[in-house]
């Protein structure tokens, strides 16, 4: 079995990784790089098959839900199989509906199942369901030649999904030839430090909405499922309504899990800002909007409830609240990756929120494991040997493991 690391050996996102047995090829995660100034086909690794004519390119896997595993499959054929958990598919293509530009809409393909192996070609693969930001995100256990290869994935010990990845390290397969190890946090830490859990992240959250005088935003997006499970488990603790807008409730519903927050909750209300508004009636989505409007709401009695809601916030938002005067004393809450505020990716954002005189709160915590949790999965699996990847300091892995193996991006080698 031969692998390729084709972006993620020095890089944290733009994950793509081709594995290859008896002349067959898997490409596992094609995602769109971070740093990527627009979804451009020029980000697409060169590899041959993108155009759906390579019998020997059997089908490409991703392991979760988030753009810098998944978003350059805007730019492949159709008839390229892709492989990726079903709950995880159906939002992708429920997004598919609301975002712009080269939004990718999966092709058709084989469905991850927790545990369940499946055959592609000459493949042998076993997806585990994983703790992770990304809602039903998976590492990968790839056998093929006698040889066992682990891909680690984005995941993390943190979250609400805790006991999943808990449970693989009490648990994990074992003779791993090699594990391909995300080290995002690497760098960030150090060694012994670990992230906030998504229970402290909640914690915080009541605190802010205890103290809010006004409307709180929250601005995180509606895909960071346990995020928003945060959001409202906060919000019922502090008795406030939980205001989401067409696009998050399609989400949650896409999740297929009556246990996540759905818009027909009691708690929840569904208010529909004007900018959706238009794109509802462009598109005939008449019939989605009724089948969410048991709760639906309208700026007055928004207005009327400010003070008792929040407002689960897209820059959409923006114009809405001005005109209904609903920014005094309201309190805006970024709940992401504070690396896309440093970036000035959200500038006209920092820009309203000071012309409006609206406080910013930052309450986050990272969808990856920390140094220590990383230590305790490399541990439990054992593995011959360890292949950095999702990092920005693979030479890191040297202070935490002893077996490590650098590959290159583009370079092929034998397991």
């Amino acid at each position: 079995m031969q692998i390729c690391i084709h972006r993620g050996a020095k890089e944290i996102g733009g994950s793509c990784v081709e594995v290859i047995s008896a002349g067959k090829r898997l490409i596992v995660d094609l995602g769109l790089p971070l740093d990527a100034e627009n979804n451009d086909k020029k980000y697409l690794p060169q590899i041959s098959g993108w155009n759906g004519k390579d019998d020997s390119l059997l089908a490409i896997m991703i392991s979760h839900p988030h753009l810098d595993h998944f978003g350059l499959l805007a730019h492949i054929s159709p008839q390229i199989p892709v492989i990726m958990g079903k709950d995880a598919r159906r939002i992708l293509t429920q997004a598919s509906l609301f975002l712009p530009g080269l939004w990718p809409i999966p092709a058709n393909g084989l469905n991850l199942s927790s545990g369940i192996p499946i055959e592609v070609g000459p493949f042998n693969i076993t997806p585990f369901l994983i703790d992770h930001s990304g809602y039903d995100a998976y590492s990968l256990l790839i056998e093929a030649e006698g040889k066992r290869l682990f891909y680690s994935g984005d995941f993390r010990a943190h979250g609400r999904k805790a006991s999943l990845t808990e449970r693989l390290i009490a648990n994990p397969p074992g003779n791993i030839d090699v594990l391909l190890l995300e080290g995002t946090s690497l760098g960030r830490l150090a060694n012994n430090e670990t992230f906030p859990s998504e229970t402290d992240i909640e914690q915080q959250l009541v605190d802010v909405f205890k103290s809010a005088k006004g409307l709180t935003l929250v601005h995180t997006s509606s895909q960071k499922i346990d995020r928003v499970v945060s959001i409202f488990r906060a919000c019922r603790k502090t008795g406030k309504t939980l205001v989401i807008d067409l696009y998050t409730a399609v989400i949650l519903e896409a999740t297929g899990n009556k246990n996540i927050p759905q818009s027909d909750w009691p708690d929840i209300a569904l208010y529909i800002p004007q900018t959706q508004r238009v794109q509802i009636l462009n598109n005939k989505w008449f019939d989605l909007l009724k089948s969410h409007s048991r709760n639906r709401i309208f700026i007055e009695k928004l207005q009327e409830i400010s003070s008792q809601s929040v407002l689960l916030f897209r820059p959409l938002h923006r114009h809405d609240l001005e005109k209904a005067n609903l920014l005094k004393d309201a309190v805006y809450v970024y709940s992401q990756w504070e690396g896309y505020w440093d970036l000035d990716s959200y500038a006209y954002l920092r820009d309203w929120l000071v012309t409006n005189g609206i406080p910013k709160v930052s309450i986050h915590t990272s969808g990856h494991a920390s140094p220590v949790d990383l230590k305790r999965f490399a541990e439990a699996f054992q593995p011959a040997k360890i292949v950095p990847i999702h990092t920005f300091m693979p030479e890191r892995y040297q202070d935490i493991y002893t077996n490590v193996e650098s590959h290159p991006d583009g370079d092929y080698w034998e397991v």
